[in-house]
């Protein structure tokens, strides 16, 4: 027999199902999205699986609902490589729809095609024969990757004629595919990838073959690059003459003589369509059918203006808040954090969610047994965007933010900041915001001590081998080789990688001191501003604030940092083991002037490589898209920044335009 609350939650969740299908069936007016209104309707059936006798025959779950990498070769591209500009509502697309109408002096067809979530990869044949398989890299070079797109079972090896042929595609890992892949790796203790586009790509970029062979990888092609033969006079011709060959093409595409048609396609692969194909999608491409007016529209320097990527939007899910509890930062400050139902978005299991502070809990009225709608909106941060209160249990009470934690060390007493939404310890200094700290202090954001993660930090201070900063620069290899887990090149590595952080650019010295307020831009513009960490320190307030970029918030924190006797004392010990450089801020570059965000995951630059050559060029490096963005960097999975720049009308470029541009 189904226990009560079995009971209760499956009587809830028809309730609300029934509610919600009627709005989207009926109504043509959803409150949920699809995939939240799947989460609800799996978890029901579930319950019926689990506990036959909660079976209704009037759920929908039982009725037809309605009413009626650097190791492997590089290679030049023969045709430079491109990737696709985004869209991300209806308006971004009528007006794409207008530029190509007046670029192109008519209306424009389009073929409309699936974008599978993979990697690009370009093929070469010669004569027929498949010669090359290159990754798209910067677009001008990429990775040759031949041997492993020879184990991909629907790439053939020869052509159906001996034509001399490029063609562009994509490489994908089945979903099917990924999740028993995943399995095994949780079976054997290994990391688990965080998505099929990420898994394929780390198939397909392995030095060897076996690894992508034993991988169910798949591949489509869309794209005639060059042919010896006469060219295709319309992309839906490209994908039968590619079909011909022999290559895979995805059946799934179509013909659209109007947008309306276009919304129809998305609409149709936005929702259950989706179910049907075992790979993963995020959206829908649309290409100028004819090919004479794909050349006469050209391209941008990042993307054709024949074609576009209809995304489709974040991917929302329901699970269970189970817990709730505090995270202390380095400044002190406490956050909570939902703790929830291991719940797989957008390819990625989330178990963890920041309620960012009190107010925000009680804005929602979030609390502990909810059932809430969860997204990744782009970017790889979840976020909790509503609570289904009709899901509630009747236990659940008011979370009410903790008057003291032990987190906060001292007697654990906790306050609200005056005039904040934040709360913090009354007394710094516990173990876990001094842990934070020093580990944000031996970060790649600060001196990047290479082996001084999380879990050494914290052994080195249970050990008591470090309490702050300066200690870390003191260890000796006898020390870490008396600790578990370190033996001779651990340990040899480790004083290695701190002798090589002793020397370090003032502007990543104040990165790692956890100023509040600080980060890589403002560290910047205070180091090239007084040049030395003696002159900063004598830096009043008043003269702190009139900095263009710092204003009154960021030169109260700075100035009262160090005026503290703790501080200074601290700063002092810590000189004795480095030598700050200067950084210099060059007199005009290339960027001078020019504000740039950088977002997603760029090919061969780190984000913060990236922003360093933005400011080395003269250029500020901000962390969010506004009105005065000159442009964006965009990599892979740039998420909700992308988004924003559309809204504004702001230039978007990928890395080898960027690079361009910092030569000129």
């Amino acid at each position: 027999m189904a226990p009560r609350n079995a009971t209760e939650r499956a009587e809830k969740l028809r309730e609300l199902l029934a509610y919600h299908a009627h709005r989207y069936y009926t109504l043509d007016a959803p409150e949920l999205s699809d995939s939240a209104y799947d989460a609800l309707q799996r978890e029901l059936r579930a319950l019926e699986e689990r506990y036959p006798e909660l079976i209704r025959a009037d759920a929908v779950t039982q009725r037809v609902v309605g009413e009626a990498l650097p190791a492997l070769k590089k290679v030049r591209h023969t045709v430079p490589q491109w990737s696709f500009n985004d869209a991300f509502d209806p308006e971004e697309l009528r007006a794409f729809d207008e530029r190509v109408r007046k670029a192109s002096g008519a209306a424009q067809t389009y073929d409309v095609e699936l974008k599978i979530d993979g990697l690009k990869v370009v093929f070469t044949y010669e004569k027929g024969r498949l010669v090359r398989a290159a990754t798209r890299g910067d677009g001008v070079i990429g990775e040759d990757v031949t041997h492993n797109a020879r184990t991909i079972a629907s790439v053939p090896e020869r052509l159906a004629r001996p034509v001399d042929l490029v063609a562009e595609g994509e490489v994908y890992l089945s979903r099917s595919g990924f999740a028993k892949l995943n399995a095994e790796r949780q079976k054997r203790g290994e990391p688990l990838f965080a998505n099929p586009r990420n898994a394929a790509a780390g198939s397909i970029r392995q030095l060897d073959p076996a690894i992508a062979a034993a991988r169910p990888l798949g591949a489509f092609v869309y794209d005639v690059a060059q042919t010896s033969e006469p060219f295709p006079k319309t992309q839906s011709d490209e994908l039968a003459y590619v079909a011909a060959l022999g290559l895979p093409v995805n059946p799934e595409h179509r013909h659209a003589d109007s947008l309306q048609e276009v919304f129809a396609y998305w609409e149709e692969w936005k929702g259950s369509a989706r179910e049907k194909v075992d790979y993963q999608l995020d959206g829908i491409v649309l290409k100028v059918e004819s090919n004479a007016a794909q050349r006469l529209l050209g391209y941008t320097g990042k993307a054709p203006r024949f074609a576009i990527a209809y995304k489709f939007p974040p991917e929302q899910v329901e699970t269970v808040i189970e817990e709730i509890t505090l995270q202390v930062g380095r400044t002190g400050k406490l956050t909570p954090v939902a703790h929830l139902r291991p719940v797989a978005v957008a390819g990625t299991t989330v178990a963890r969610a920041t309620l960012h502070n009190e107010d925000f809990i009680k804005e929602k009225d979030i609390r502990v047994g909810d059932t809430v709608i969860l997204q990744k909106a782009g970017d790889i941060i979840p976020e909790i965007v509503s609570v289904l209160k009709e899901l509630r249990p009747k236990s659940a009470r008011p979370w009410v933010f903790p008057t003291h934690s032990p987190l906060c060390g001292g007697d654990g007493r906790i306050e609200r900041v005056p005039g904040e939404a934040a709360h913090r310890c009354s007394v710094a200094g516990s173990f876990e915001q001094q842990a934070r700290k020093l580990i944000h202090f031996a970060g790649k954001h600060a001196l990047d001590i290479d082996g001084c993660g999380r879990e050494t930090v914290k052994l080195l201070m249970e050990q008591n081998l470090i309490a702050d900063f300066d200690d870390i620069f003191e260890l000796t290899k006898d020390e870490l080789l008396a600790l578990e887990g370190f033996e001779e090149t651990k340990a040899a590595k480790l004083v290695a990688a701190i002798k090589a952080a002793r020397r370090v650019p003032l502007d990543r010295l104040l990165i790692g001191l956890s100023i509040a307020h600080v980060g890589e831009e403002t560290a910047y513009l205070l180091a090239t501003h007084y040049g030395t960490i003696a002159a900063l320190g004598k830096a009043s307030e008043e003269a702190l604030s009139r900095i263009d970029g710092i204003g009154p918030i960021i030169g109260k924190s700075v100035a009262v940092w160090f005026r503290d006797a703790g501080n200074r004392a601290l700063l002092a010990r810590l000189l004795k083991h480095l030598k700050v450089a200067k950084v210099a801020a060059p007199a005009k570059g290339p960027l001078t002037g020019q504000t740039v965000v950088v977002t997603g995951t760029l090919p061969t630059l780190s984000r913060e490589e990236a922003e360093a050559r933005v400011r080395a060029a003269g250029g500020k490096a901000a962390a969010s898209v506004s009105a005065k963005t000159s442009f964006v960097v965009a990599g892979d999975a740039p998420g909700s920044k992308l988004a924003k720049a559309g809204e504004l009308g702001i230039p978007v470029i990928e890395e080898a335009d960027f690079l361009k541009r910092l030569e000129t």
